[in-house]
């Protein structure tokens, strides 16, 4: 049943995701991973975010699977249906829930502090920044 595949393929992508996001596989110049406002401030934040949303983003992968498995077991069309809805609403549920975990986790984590530009208080050699103008 084609609708049973919706959920296994949906599960590998997610699972996949959830797995590169743990390993720190993820960047911010490919298209993947959790991309908010917060996550987006800096390596750092976008690293911390994917990281904490790997979890339920692997679950998500998980009940993705298992949930397409189930609908190609299901004795009758009622039951395959029911039971790969049941596991579409899980996996963006999943996915819903890392997300606002990860992207709050980005959010704690500090801004990065701006480059320095000129001489910014490093003492300029002889007589300090004011002896140059």
């Amino acid at each position: 049943m084609v609708l049973a595949l919706i959920p296994i393929v949906a599960g590998v992508f997610v699972g996949i995701g959830g797995l590169l996001g743990w390993r720190g596989k993820l960047s911010r110049d490919t298209g993947a991973g959790l991309r908010t406002a917060a996550t987006l401030r800096s390596d750092e934040a976008f690293a911390v975010g994917n990281r904490v949303a790997a979890l339920p983003t692997m679950a998500a992968g998980v009940v993705g699977i298992a949930s397409g498995l189930a609908a190609l077991a299901m004795p009758t069309d009622a039951g395959a249906i029911v039971a790969a809805v049941i596991g579409i609403v899980g996996v963006v549920g999943l996915v819903y829930g890392g997300g606002v975990m990860g992207s709050r986790a980005a959010a704690a984590v500090p801004e990065p502090k701006p480059a320095r530009t000129g001489c910014g208080g490093c003492g300029c050699g002889g007589g300090g920044c004011g002896a140059t103008e």
